[in-house]
C-alpha cells in the first residue's frame, strides 16, 4: 500500500521532473488500464464523468458528493496520485471551498483544482477579486491538509477575458500559494510559451480545448509541465462507439469482430 502522503510527495516531484502527460479516467476500469500502460499519474474529469451519468458537466448536475466519491474511487483503484477536477470546489462561500479541500484530501486524493468559473449562464466566470479570494482560501486550506493545488483561469476558454488578464489571474494565483497554474483554451503555442514564461509554477495545459495539432515536445519546449486530456478521451472514447453503434444499426457486425480481449484490457501492454 502506498500512503497519502507518499502519493502527494510523489505528485510533487512529477511536477518538478519535467512534463509529463496525465490522463483522464473516468472509470475504474479505465484507470487501471493507464496504470499499466505507464503513466504516472491520473486526473479525473467532470465532463467525462458527467456524460458517463447522463449528465451535464458545469450546470450543477453532479454534486460535490458525487464529485468526490468518483474521484476517491478512482484514486483507490491504483498506486498512483490522483487530482481531481472539482470544477468551482462546488461551493458559493470561502468555508465552502476550505470544506471541500478537506474532504477531497479526505478521500484519498493526492491534488484538487479550482476553477474562476462558475455554473451561471449569464456570468461564468468570477470577477478578479472574487476569484482571488476564493484561491486564497483553498491554498490555505492545501497547506493545511497537504494536497496539490491547481488554479485554473477560465475565461479564455470561455471567450470572457484575453491571455493577459488570463496571466495577470495565474500570476496572482502563484502569489497566493497555488502549485500548479492552468489557463483551458490557450490559442497558439506563443501563448502557452508566454504563460509559462510568465510564472515559475508549472502549467498544465489541457488538450481538446484552444489550439491543436500539436506535439508532446512542441508543448513541452513551450514550457508546460503537465498536459491533461481533460474530456477528450471521454469524447474519443464515445466517438468510437458511436461509430461502432451505428455501424450495428446498419445492420453490420465488422466492427465487433476487432474487439480485444478481456485480458487485453486487463493487463495492456505499454507501448514500446
Amino acid at each position: 500500500m502506498i500512503s497519502r502522503p507518499e502519493k502527494v510527495q510523489a505528485f510533487r516531484t512529477l511536477h518538478a521532473a519535467g512534463c509529463f502527460i496525465i490522463p483522464n479516467p473516468w472509470d475504474v476500469a479505465g484507470a487501471r488500464m493507464m496504470a499499466e500502460l505507464g503513466f504516472k499519474a491520473l486526473a479525473t474529469t467532470s465532463s467525462g464523468y458527467a456524460f458517463s451519468r447522463g449528465r451535464k458537466d458545469g450546470a450543477n448536475d453532479v454534486s460535490r458528493d458525487e464529485s468526490l466519491a468518483y474521484a476517491a474511487e478512482i484514486a483507490a483503484s491504483t498506486t498512483l496520485p490522483v487530482t481531481a477536477d472539482l470544477e468551482d470546489c462546488y461551493a458559493d462561500t470561502p468555508d465552502g471551498v476550505a470544506e471541500t479541500i478537506r474532504l477531497a484530501a479526505e478521500a484519498g486524493l493526492a491534488g484538487v483544482s479550482i476553477e474562476d468559473r462558475m455554473p451561471d449562464p449569464s456570468k461564468p466566470v468570477r470577477d478578479f477579486d472574487d476569484a482571488v479570494e476564493r484561491v486564497a482560501i483553498a491554498a490555505e486550506a492545501a497547506r493545511r491538509h497537504d494536497i496539490v493545488l491547481t488554479a485554473r483561469a477560465d475565461g479564455i476558454g470561455k471567450g470572457i477575458y484575453d491571455l493577459d488578464e488570463a496571466i495577470r489571474r495565474l500570476k496572482r494565483f502563484q502569489e497566493l500559494g497555488a502549485d500548479v497554474l492552468y489557463a483551458p483554451g490557450v490559442k497558439d503555442l506563443e501563448g502557452l510559451r508566454r504563460i509559462c514564461q510568465s510564472v515559475d509554477a508549472p502549467v498544465n495545459h489541457v488538450l481538446g480545448q484552444g489550439v491543436a495539432g500539436l506535439s508532446f515536445d512542441q508543448i513541452a519546449d513551450a514550457g508546460v509541465r503537465r498536459i491533461s486530456l481533460g474530456g477528450s478521451l471521454a469524447r474519443a472514447a464515445g466517438g468510437a462507439l458511436l461509430a461502432i453503434l451505428r455501424d450495428i444499426a446498419g445492420g453490420g457486425f465488422s466492427s465487433l469482430e476487432s474487439a480485444a480481449s478481456w485480458q487485453t484490457l486487463r493487463n495492456p501492454s505499454p507501448a514500446v
